[in-house]
């Protein structure tokens, strides 16, 4: 006779069919070995064995008999973990003691890895925010994935009367996404301006924990919990606050006669520092196509027939001392 050996899984999880032929088998006290071919669990699982009378039969295996063949080896295991468990906090009992006469270590930047443990990170000091966030988000809008995580964090603060000030890049003022997270956050203290380039991401909570980025591709971030590091980039965040423009006012740009934008101004900026186009929109929060319209737009407004003269005639123009809201070059 050929058993049917297609029929996978766990006593715990004993199908139907097997499950009603044993308790036909245990009422009767036999059952004929035809009428298991579809069932072999019941003999892998040793709740029936063979008639010492007759072949064609099996006799059912008594269930306390069945229960304890299965249970004895889950109980040495769970004695072994028992045991292991005692030996392990044994030995760590002697570290504990000298941990317990030293106050814990702060730990002030932790490596954060992962999108999902960025997340948790965050969840975690937003949840215990009570004063103050501070956020730089630079960039341009941000996708509707983004903005609904960001809500989701962020009403609670609202809820809980939590102030918040966010800086974002003057390109946000055209993308309807992060607009309509601006009108969901309206109710709150919430205050947000704009600048034309800004630092990389920053979170800063209660003057306590800051969040900045480690990897280009934001999958690595560092929790930072030193007392000075946070002071000083909140002294940062303070100066690109007092150079930005409140969202809800016109960017004071002074025009120029030739009708050179301020974009324009900080691209041109950016060209003759030696950035490439990609470079200089992702600075700008801004996709490359609309970069290179503007690098255009400003050649035609120079009267630059190539590139490299397109240099030339910037620093000849007197327009870069009239740039406006960009980050001003570290100096020696």
């Amino acid at each position: 006779m050929r058993i049917n050996q297609t029929h996978p899984h766990a006593v715990t999880d004993l199908c139907d069919l097997g499950a009603e032929l044993y308790a036909s088998a245990l009422s009767s006290g036999r059952i004929a070995r035809e009428e298991v071919e579809q069932t072999p669990c019941l003999l892998e699982f040793a709740l029936l064995h063979p008639d010492p009378d007759d072949d064609n039969w099996l006799r059912p295996v008594p269930p306390s008999v069945a229960l304890a063949q299965r249970l004895h080896p889950l109980e040495r295991e769970i004695l072994h973990r028992r045991r292991s468990s005692i030996a392990l906090t044994e030995a760590f009992e002697p570290f504990m003691a000298i941990s317990a006469l030293t106050p814990a270590p702060t730990h002030a930047i932790t490596v954060l890895e992962g999108f999902n443990r960025i997340n948790a990170a965050l969840n975690v000091a937003t949840a215990e925010c009570q004063a103050e966030m501070l956020t730089i988000q630079p960039g341009g809008g941000r996708s509707e994935n983004i903005l609904n995580q960001a809500i989701e964090r962020d009403q609670p603060l609202i809820r809980r009367g939590v102030s918040m000030r966010t800086l974002y890049q003057h390109t946000v003022r055209h993308s309807r996404g992060t607009m309509a997270y601006v009108d969901r956050m309206a109710s709150g203290k919430v205050e947000i301006r704009t600048l034309e380039e800004l630092v990389e991401r920053l979170i800063i909570c209660d003057e306590s924990v800051a969040f900045i980025p480690a990897s280009d591709d934001q999958q690595i971030a560092l929790e930072l919990r030193h007392p000075a590091l946070v002071r000083y980039l909140i002294r940062v965040f303070e100066q690109l606050w007092r150079r930005a423009t409140p969202l809800n006012e016109q960017i004071p740009y002074d025009p120029t006669p030739s009708g050179i934008s301020g974009v324009q101004r900080s691209i041109a900026q950016l060209l003759v520092e030696g950035h490439v186009d990609e470079a200089i929109a992702r600075r700008l929060g801004m996709n490359v196509r609309t970069c290179r319209a503007h690098i255009a737009k400003l050649a035609t407004a120079l009267g630059s027939g190539s590139r490299a003269q397109l240099g030339y005639l910037i620093a000849q123009s007197g327009i870069l001392g009239r740039v406006s809201g960009a980050l001003p070059e570290p100096r020696d």
